[in-house]
């Protein structure tokens, strides 16, 4: 009997997928699958050649499958591991970010990923951490060789972030993995491999700065979506326009004057810090009680469905820090470990300035702490992870193809959904105005970076230009805007992931309330929830819209 188009293709998909994993150890690690815990990845040419071979012979072996003999979900699962494959062979043959990059060559996250969940029993993942403590040294020989010319902006941030891999491995890590002379002769390469990036530096001439042709491919591959960035930077430009507009109106009503008062936006901002400080002290509690509030009104309100999961509010580890004030780390979609999801949340770096402290509040204050709280947990991360953790496709596709640009668009549309519905920190009306407020500077701060991104890449935004759209249409702290510029240099295509998964999420929202007018916010957005983190694209074709 012949082979049917859906037996071949879940076959095809189970064999491609545990390739890529081996392929990725580190990547594998962070998804929840624990086979190749022991190991580095290989980034040599001599590899990755061979990687695009075998890419290339996967990709035909997709298009030989009757896509049309599919049910819906594996047709569905099929074009994201077309999607996934064609994105590994454009970063092999024409990215080439292992050539240029120094921060890909970094084997901090390996171990720090062995060391933050208690997944496997400590003396197995003392194993993992001894394998790949003993692969570092032959890895960053591998990276001496591969890379040329390099930016400054990413030799410098390399070298910083590897200060803090030498300490992870002297500290924790040495604690852990019991073997000193792993741990010496790691330490040492991490070292040398340091000093030889210090030593690239006057060289380090190449742009970061991809270029028009480079980014449209970058961005493609990024959001999965065919939009030009000419098209996304007009439709960004005048998203802007509409939020500073609707930020003037919230900015009125709060202070009880005229939407057209001069500098009224950034007096209801300063306001709103002034009213709700935040210290290193406190942040950890605010955060706390935050999420502990946004849950019990998503409950209460009957917004979607609450899966079982341990949530815990964690101090943020050094090494994070000083970039945002907290963040999601949930487990990863193939994790079979009963493991807790963290909400990690930063006081600030000890080595910072008392001013530049006060200024990261002044941006992350107790009223925007909320705002961020509901994007990152409830309904937003952790809520949409726990939820995509429960789907069981007919292959591992859809969870290896996790979208970016649906889980960030998720979480953005959460913040909206909630002050929609009435959420308020305090349950007054001057808070619910004063959180609006921030709400909207968070939709205002994600459609600059787009631009921003699109700019960068494929423009000639130079910095000064940058930090006063992020501060004056942004409202954004000057420690916020330049180092959102920084970023912007050493990333291309995820900062706009936000901006056009909200547009994307919310469209698929509207579109199922006009299709079903009588459902209930519950029903509704079970429904979007319940088929994993597809790209918005997939989403409608899995929801027939």
């Amino acid at each position: 009997m012949a082979e049917s188009a859906t037996d071949e293709f879940r076959a095809l998909a189970a064999s491609v997928v545990d390739e890529l994993l081996s392929w990725e150890p580190v990547a594998a690690t962070w998804l929840g699958d624990h086979r190749f815990d022991g190991r580095l990845p290989d980034f040599t040419s001599a590899h990755l050649g061979r990687c695009r071979t075998q890419i290339e012979d996967w990709l035909a072996a997709l298009d030989a499958i009757d896509d049309l003999d599919l049910e819906p979900g594996d047709g569905v699962d099929l074009e994201i591991l077309r999607a996934q494959l064609s994105r590994i062979h454009f970063e092999i043959t024409e990215l080439r970010a292992t050539t240029w990059n120094p921060m890909l060559w970094n084997p901090g996250t390996a171990l720090h990923l062995l060391l933050i969940r208690d997944f496997a029993p400590i003396e197995v993942r003392a194993e993992s951490l001894r394998g790949r403590l003993a692969a570092i040294p032959r890895f960053l020989v591998d990276a001496r060789a591969e890379l040329g010319v390099m930016p400054r902006v990413h030799v410098e941030t390399a070298i910083a972030q590897l200060a803090g891999t030498l300490a992870l491995i002297e500290g924790q890590v040495a604690e852990v993995a019991g073997d000193e002379s792993l741990t010496r002769a790691a330490a040492t390469s991490v070292m040398g491999f340091t000093e030889w990036l210090t030593e690239q530096l006057p060289d380090a001439e190449r742009s970061p700065r991809l270029g028009g042709h480079l980014y449209s491919a970058v961005l493609w591959h990024s959001l999965d979506d065919g939009i030009t960035p000419e098209a996304l930077l007009e439709q960004a430009e005048r998203s802007l326009d509409d939020t500073s507009a609707r930020m003037r109106l919230v900015a009125g009503e709060y202070l009880g004057e005229s939407a057209e008062s001069d500098g009224v936006v950034e007096r209801a901002l300063a306001r709103v810090a002034s009213d709700a400080p935040v210290t290193d002290s406190t942040v950890l509690g605010i955060v706390e009680d935050a999420t502990a509030r946004s849950l019990a009104f998503v409950r209460e309100h009957d917004l979607m469905s609450i899966p079982e999961t341990a949530v815990r509010i964690i101090e943020m580890p050094e090494i994070h820090r000083g970039v945002a004030v907290a963040y999601c780390d949930a487990p990863g979609p193939l994790e079979s470990a009963d493991v807790a999801t963290f909400v990690a949340v930063s006081p600030t770096p000890d080595d910072w300035s008392p001013e530049r402290t006060l200024s990261f509040y002044r941006e992350y204050n107790g009223v925007q702490l909320h705002d961020l709280t509901i994007h990152e947990a409830f309904p937003g991360h952790v809520l949409q992870l726990a939820h995509a953790r429960q789907f069981a496709g007919s292959t591992s596709v859809r969870r290896l193809g996790m979208s970016g640009v649906f889980v960030e668009g998720w979480a953005v549309y959460a913040e909206e959904l909630m002050l929609d519905r009435g959420y308020s920190p305090d349950g007054s009306d001057e808070q619910r105005l004063a959180l609006r407020l921030q709400q909207l500077k968070m939709q205002a701060r994600m459609t600059i970076n787009a631009i921003l991104d699109i700019r960068v890449h494929s423009g000639d935004l130079e910095e000064q230009e940058a930090i006063d759209l992020m501060r004056t249409r942004g409202f954004q702290e000057e420690g916020e805007a330049v180092g959102k510029w920084r970023r912007a240099l050493l990333t291309a295509g995820q900062l706009p992931t936000y901006f056009t998964g909200y547009l994307a999420v919310r469209s698929i929202v509207n579109d199922l309330r006009v299709l079903h007018p009588d459902w209930t916010d519950r029903a509704l957005h079970d429904l979007i929830l319940s088929q994993g983190s597809p790209a918005p694209r997939h989403l409608r074709a899995l929801l027939g819209i």
